[in-house]
C-alpha cells in the first residue's frame, strides 16, 4: 500500500506538470490529465493502494491506516530525487522527517478495533462536508505556488478523509448486493473524485511534496478524530499523550511546508488568464517541461 501510493503520487505529479495550469475549479482537468498515459498508470497505482487501504479499514482504526498511506510521501520524494532530479531544500527534508515522526506517533498510539456503523446524521454530515470542501476549493484554486499546493492539497486530504470515514463502516458490509445499494459507497466515490481533482490542481502549483504532505496530514487527522469519537477507534491505554504529540507535530510540519516548500515543476499558464511570470528557484531539466 505504501509503495503503491508513493508511485501514484510521483506519476500523477509528472502528468500534472505537463498540463496547463488551471485557475478555476474545473472537473474537466481530470479528463485532460487522463489523456496522459503517465497519469493513468499513476491512477491505477492509486486504485491499488485504495483497495488495500479499504480492506485494512475493516479491522484497523482510521488513523493507523491513514498514517500508513501518508508514508507513501517518502517513496514519492525518494523517487523524485532519483528519477526526476528534484532538489529538496534542507528545510523541506527536515519537515518531511517531522511529518513522519508525527504520523509515526499516531501509528504507535493506535489500537485495532471493529468499526461502528453511522446513522442518517453521519450521512448528512458527509454530504455537508463534501459541499463545504467544494466551495472552499472554488476559492483556493486562485492561490499560486507552494501556498496553493498546501491549500488545495489540504482540501484534497479533507475530501479523502471523508472517503476514509465512509469506507471504515462500509468495509464491514459482507454482501456485494448490500454494498451496491449502500449510500456510503456513493459518498465514498463522490469524496474520492473531488479529492482527486483537488490533488491534481495542487500538484499543478509546483510543489509535489507540499501538496502530498498537506493532503496526508489533512486526511489523517480529521479521520483519526472522527474514528475515535464516532466509529469505535481506540488509543492504547496510557498512550493518549503520544497521540496528542503526533497530532501537534503533524500540523506543525504542514504549516512549515507552506513556508519552505519550493516549486518542483514548470508549467504553462492557461491562455485565458494572463498571469505574471513566476520565477523558480531552481533550473528545470528539459525532460521535465
Amino acid at each position: 500500500m505504501i509503495l503503491a501510493y508513493g508511485v501514484a503520487n510521483l506519476l500523477q505529479s509528472m502528468a500534472a506538470s505537463r498540463t496547463t495550469v488551471h485557475h478555476t475549479f474545473d472537473p474537466g482537468l481530470l479528463l485532460r490529465l487522463a489523456s496522459h498515459r503517465t497519469y493513468l498508470v499513476g491512477l491505477s497505482c492509486q486504485a491499488l493502494g485504495f483497495l488495500l487501504a479499504f480492506l485494512a479499514r475493516r479491522d484497523l482504526p482510521l488513523f493507523l491506516v491513514q498514517a500508513s498511506m501518508a508514508a507513501g510521501l517518502g517513496v514519492t520524494a525518494v523517487l523524485g530525487v532519483l528519477i526526476l532530479k528534484w532538489r529538496l531544500p534542507a528545510a523541506e527534508v527536515a519537515l518531511l522527517v517531522l511529518l513522519f515522526a508525527g504520523i509515526g506517533a499516531l501509528v504507535l498510539a493506535a489500537e485495532p478495533a471493529p468499526s461502528r456503523q453511522i446513522g442518517p446524521l453521519g450521512l448528512a454530515a458527509l454530504v455537508i462536508a463534501l459541499a463545504l470542501i467544494g466551495v472552499l476549493g472554488f476559492f483556493a484554486v486562485r492561490l499560486h505556488g507552494p501556498p496553493g499546493s498546501v491549500a488545495l492539497g489540504s482540501l484534497a486530504g479533507l475530501a479523502f478523509s471523508g472517503a476514509a470515514v465512509a469506507a471504515r463502516p462500509l468495509a464491514a458490509v459482507h454482501s456485494f448486493d448490500a454494498l451496491l445499494i449502500h449510500p456510503l459507497l456513493y459518498l465514498l466515490l463522490a469524496h474520492s473524485v473531488v479529492g482527486q481533482l483537488l490533488l491534481g490542481l495542487a500538484m499543478q502549483r509546483g510543489s509535489t511534496t507540499a501538496a502530498v504532505a498537506a493532503m496526508d496530514a489533512a486526511g489523517a487527522v480529521p479521520a483519526a478524530i472522527i474514528g475515535l469519537l464516532f466509529l469505535g477507534d481506540r488509543i492504547w491505554p496510557g498512550r493518549e499523550w503520544l497521540a496528542m504529540i503526533g497530532f501537534l507535530v503533524t500540523l506543525a510540519a504542514v504549516i512549515g511546508m507552506a513556508r519552505y516548500a519550493e516549486p518542483q515543476h514548470h508549467h504553462q499558464v492557461a491562455p485565458a488568464h494572463r498571469r505574471r511570470p513566476v520565477r523558480l528557484h531552481h533550473p528545470v531539466p528539459a525532460g521535465r517541461r
